[in-house]
Parts: C-alpha cells; sequence; structure tokens
C-alpha cells in the first residue's frame, strides 16, 4: 500500500504538487511529518502541552503573576492587595461564592475573576469540600484566581484548615485588637514571628511541591515563604469594631485589608438590615467614620460592589477589592425570568379558558 502512495504521488501534475503542505510518504515517521511542518513556514505550529497557559484568556491573566511555583501553595496575595492599593494594577474583580457548589465553583473557576470568596461561615460546608473548592479554584483556573475562605467563626482549627488548603484569609466579626492578634498568629508559621501555625507534614511533597517562592538559594524554606503570600482580610461588622478600628490597625498592622460587613453592622446598630444601604445620620457617620481610619492607616479597603459603570469607577478609586459577581445573585434572577415569563402568557391570555 505505501508503494502505491509513493507511486500516486511521483504521477501528480505539477499543479497538484503545488500545495502548501509538503507531500508525505507512508514511510515516513510522526517526527518525520513533524519536521516537516517546522520546515515549511506556511505550516501551522501545533502547540506545546507546556504552552497550554500562553493562550489568550478573554479577561486576561489575572493574578498568575502573583502564583507560587506550585498551585498546593497559596498565591501572594497579600503583594497583589498592595500593588491594587498602590494603583500599580485594577483592584482584584471578585465572585461570591454563596452556595458551597462544587460543581458551580468548577464551572466558573475558568472565567478567570482574580478572586474567588468562598463564604464557610454562612452554608453548610465541611473541611473537605471547602478544600476541594479551593483546589477546584486554584486549578481550574489556571492560577488565574486566588481563592479567600470566609472561616466559621475566627478559631484556631478554621484558620490552619483553610490556609493548609492553599487560600487566604476572611475572618468575621472582629471587634477588638485581641482577636486581630489571634488571627494573624494563627495564620503564621514560627514564633519568632509571632506564629502559632502547625506546620502541616504531608500537604506538600518534598521536592515536589515544597519549592519556596523566592528560590531554593534564598536561605527561607516555603513555610516562611507562605507568610509573606497568604492575605488576611478582617471584616468589621459592628459598631463596636468600627469605634475600636483605630486601636486594632494601630496594634496589629500585619493585617492586609479590611472590609466594613454593612448588613451585620446595621443590624448591630439596630437598624433596617436594607442590605447594607441606608442614609440614617448615624450610619452615615460610621461609614465615614471606617473610612477615615483605613486612609489614616494608609490600609487597603474591599467591598461589594454588584454594579459597573460610573459606580464602580468611583468604587475603584478607593477600594483594592471589589466583590462584583455572586451565584445566588445570578441565580436569583430565574426567579424574575419566571414572573415575566408567566406575566407575558397571562397577557397574551394563554391557558386562561
Amino acid at each position: 500500500m505505501g508503494s502505491n502512495q509513493t507511486s500516486n504521488s511521483s504521477n501528480r501534475t505539477s499543479n497538484e504538487t503545488s500545495s502548501e503542505v509538503p507531500v508525505q510518504t507512508s514511510n515516513q515517521t510522526p517526527n518525520q511529518r513533524s519536521n516537516n511542518n517546522t520546515q515549511n513556514p506556511s505550516a501551522k505550529a501545533q502547540p506545546k502541552v507546556d504552552d497550554v497557559f500562553a493562550f489568550p484568556h478573554p479577561a486576561g491573566d489575572g493574578m498568575r503573576r502573583y502564583m507560587a511555583p506550585s498551585l498546593f501553595q497559596p498565591h501572594n496575595a497579600r503583594q497583589a492587595i498592595r500593588d491594587a492599593h498602590a494603583k500599580k494594577i485594577p483592584p482584584l474583580i471578585g465572585y461570591y461564592a454563596g452556595l458551597s457548589s462544587i460543581a458551580i465553583t468548577r464551572f466558573v473557576a475558568p472565567m478567570g475573576f482574580d478572586m474567588v470568596w468562598i463564604d464557610w461561615e454562612h452554608t453548610s460546608c465541611g473541611v473537605e469540600r471547602m478544600t476541594t473548592m479551593v483546589h477546584e479554584i486554584m486549578f481550574m483556573s489556571g492560577g488565574r484566581t486566588i481563592p479567600f475562605v470566609r472561616i466559621p467563626g475566627n478559631d484556631h482549627a478554621s484558620i490552619g484548615y483553610a490556609l493548609d488548603a492553599g487560600a487566604s484569609l476572611i475572618i468575621p466579626q472582629v471587634e477588638t485588637p485581641s482577636q486581630a492578634r489571634h488571627a494573624i498568629a494563627a495564620s503564621k508559621f514560627g514564633a519568632s514571628q509571632g506564629g502559632t501555625r502547625s506546620v502541616p507534614p504531608f500537604r506538600l511533597i518534598p521536592g515536589l511541591t515544597d519549592l519556596p517562592a523566592d528560590g531554593l538559594d534564598s536561605g527561607r524554606d516555603v513555610w516562611k515563604n507562605w507568610n509573606d503570600r497568604a492575605a488576611v482580610m478582617i471584616q468589621i461588622e459592628s459598631l463596636k469594631g468600627i469605634e475600636n478600628l483605630d486601636s486594632i490597625l494601630t496594634e496589629v498592622p500585619e493585617i492586609d485589608i479590611v472590609w466594613l460587613g454593612a448588613l451585620d453592622c446595621r443590624v448591630s446598630m439596630g437598624l433596617s438590615a436594607n442590605l447594607g444601604m441606608g442614609e440614617e445620620k448615624e450610619w452615615v457617620e460610621a461609614v465615614e467614620r471606617f473610612r477615615e481610619v483605613c486612609k489614616k492607616h494608609d490600609k487597603p479597603m474591599g467591598g461589594f460592589c454588584f454594579v459597573g459603570g460610573e459606580n464602580m469607577v468611583k468604587m475603584a478609586r478607593d477600594y483594592s477589592l471589589l466583590v462584583h459577581c455572586a451565584d445566588v445573585l445570578k441565580l436569583y434572577e430565574m426567579f424574575g425570568a419566571l414572573v415575566e415569563a408567566r406575566g407575558v402568557l397571562m397577557k397574551a391570555g394563554i391557558g386562561a379558558n
């Protein structure tokens, strides 16, 4: 059969053999055929497996520049937040995962959000599911997205579980400097650095996934590197927390970013929840006080921003992290679609007989 192919090829006219692709005979090896394509400038180059991350992404590379040597280690979220605060990069654009769904997380991860907020505090989510969601975000985004986990309280174990998974932290309901100090201590390795975090002996594979981010010659192992990379964001969710925020940031400067939990804060002040919004005098004064203290300490702020356009631009001037989308809100839109559909059919008189 090979000899027939060769014979047929030699009998073709010059017009037939003027194709851009070289004539291949059956005795060519795959490597030889590959060499033919390489030598022919007009042949399309095939991407290598190693180049998979080189493909352009519609949303850009996101946080890949802050990746660690292994996706089992956290991004340098602390530096990303500092860069956003200094306006070297735009604010981190985030997605709120309020349903603790692995399937939804896997679906959203490739979209390329800068960060994902996993709400472990307000969902029926166990340690294994939380860990799986963190890994889905890290790996399925190709390192473009930083996972943040809001832990269910300010306890040592929950902080360790989230950090061991490779996430950065969101600490809810911080009201005092001692609570903030506890969160920072529980998130750091090494007593010399004020840390009380336990080293996970088998979370990383020696020589494979435990390479230090600043290089083998730095003299600093992966654990010291980890201290510098995973970010800690605290939530101020009460008037007491706002009143103590100056002391908190003075005594615990290691906090990377601050978030005003407006919904809880309003409820704690005896105001209507109103999705965290309002114009009451005491509320306006509390919010202004929060912002003044953050500016005094030059501390980055994070917040929800479910709108776009000029309103987003206005927030972006002051905020370093903006959560812009949420699974719960997108699913809630289905209710509006249902009401609209029933209204259209009712107006048309269909099914009214």
